[in-house]
């Protein structure tokens, strides 16, 4: 018997083009050869594929030394520098990483949850009441300025609309199907040639523009922060300004940027994501919706509301899956998987597993309470596992409690349609089909102000 594991013969062009709809295509390879299979895409190494915690786990065990994940990436996001934790390997990543870390956890965020909620309160105020509107563009507009007020930390109103309008451009370009149809090496031409910077409809040239006009902003930025030495600041700049490595070293001027840039490329848009999922889920689930809002307005703690989080990640993840580059072979479920092979862990067929999750296609925030909480936790992985868990895991979960908590206090939502939206590949993120359509109207009066909710207490993250 082959050592590999069973999966498609189809050509990877026919392969790639089923990624189209990832979930359904992951699921029918799922049903048709068990809880490990291969594929083939274009432009990618022949991957193997799992579908349990038990087996992510296995691919885990392999990133202290086995495993490339940044290599995974870096050409897709060359905007990111060469320092990001997003796309660097070895000790390089794990020096950036142990740097990175306090600043987006425990006491270093403490702090933030009044300046989400008056961020989130401040762009509910615009919302059209009455009629349909899309969510997401909303969701967006509110974790950017969370980015820039909390991360960036820019205090210059001009600089600060300036930023804004270069991150949205950024964030749009960089997620254009067609840069990521590109083969690698015409991508890479196409960012530093310049005949193809002259070519304004390429996703190369805007994504290359905007991140050099971006890039202007934040070594200034960063250069006035030197100038000032501002010891009390909280914002995640200030905190890299004064980090220090176990040799007593700072980070460079272009480390902090590549950081910066990191935590934007992975946080603005799966939170914008995971916050438009929740309310798509709540406006056609009424009865958790009218228990979470009786709990809110109870204020005792935020369990039942970490809960429906939880679940909404679970049935609608963000991102389906995170690979690891193999270095060496990896025996996995009796199958000998090569060095040179991508492994990864796919979160939408876990978060499905019905020993895990009973019933796992319905929305049920009860999973993560109580006695069944812990059986849940346990295959729960929309931030990764092992060493490479999402360093802004902890902030993350904060702003969508947060902004959930502004906006269920504020306006009523009900769903424009009351047929489910579709998961859409966008980028690298699972949205919704329609963008979580809404209709607002304002909350009755007999709902508690907003001044007496109680803000939610921040909470240790998983283990990294």
């Amino acid at each position: 018997m082959s050592l590999l594991p069973p999966g498609s013969r189809q050509p990877a062009l026919l392969q790639t083009m089923r990624m189209r709809d990832p979930v359904h295509y992951f699921a029918s390879l799922r049903r048709r050869y068990g809880p490990v299979f291969r594929m083939k895409l274009i432009g990618f190494p022949p991957q193997v594929v799992v579908s349990t915690a038990e087996l992510a786990a296995q691919i885990y065990s392999t990133d202290g030394d086995g495993n490339r994940a940044g290599a995974l990436r870096a050409g897709y996001v060359p905007w990111l520098g060469d320092y990001s934790l997003f796309t660097n390997d070895g000790e390089p990543w794990w020096r950036h990483r142990k740097l990175l870390s306090p600043a987006l956890h425990g006491r270093s965020i403490a702090s933030y949850p009044d300046l989400i909620a008056e961020i989130a309160a401040q762009d509910i105020r615009t919302w059209p009441l009455g009629r349909p509107f899309a969510l997401q563009e909303h969701m967006q507009a509110i974790t950017l300025e969370i980015t820039l007020r909390l991360v960036f930390g820019i205090r210059d109103v001009t600089q600060l609309a300036r930023l804004r309008a270069l991150l949205l451009t950024l964030s749009k370009a960089s997620g254009s199907p067609l840069l990521f149809l590109m083969p690698a090496r015409l991508r890479a031409w196409a960012e530093k040639s310049p005949l193809a910077m002259r070519v304004p409809v390429l996703p190369t040239t805007r994504t290359m523009k905007a991140s050099a006009a971006v890039d202007e902003i934040l070594f200034a930025e960063i250069a006035r922060r030197r100038d000032e030495e501002d010891g009390g600041a909280t914002d995640v700049l200030g905190r890299l300004l004064k980090a220090r490595d176990d040799q007593g070293r700072s980070m460079s001027d272009q480390e902090i940027r590549d950081e910066l840039l990191t935590l934007l490329e992975a946080g603005l848009e799966t939170t914008a994501t995971g916050l438009s999922w929740a309310f798509e889920r709540l406006m056609r689930s009424p009865e958790i919706l009218r228990r979470l809002q009786e709990e809110l307005e109870r204020g005792e703690d935020d369990s039942y509301l970490e809960a429906v989080v939880k679940e909404v990640l679970r049935l609608r993840p963000v991102i389906t899956g995170s690979g690891r580059l193999l270095d060496k072979p990896l025996r996995l479920d009796g199958y000998e998987i090569p060095a040179g092979w991508v492994a990864i862990p796919m979160f939408s067929l876990i978060h499905q597993d019905s020993e895990a999750y009973p019933d796992p296609e319905e929305f049920r925030p009860e999973r993560f309470l109580g006695e069944s909480a812990q059986a849940a936790q346990k295959s729960f992985l929309p931030f990764g596992g092992g060493r490479r868990y999402c360093v802004g895991a902890q902030l993350a979960m904060m702003e969508m409690k947060v902004i959930i908590r502004e906006v269920l206090r504020r306006v009523e939502l009900t769903a424009a349609d009351p047929a489910p939206e579709a998961q859409r590949m966008w980028h690298v993120t699972l949205v919704p089909g329609k963008h979580a359509v809404a209709v607002a109207r304002e909350q009755p009066l007999n709902r508690a102000p907003l001044s007496e909710a109680p803000r939610c207490p921040v909470r240790p993250a998983p283990s990294e």
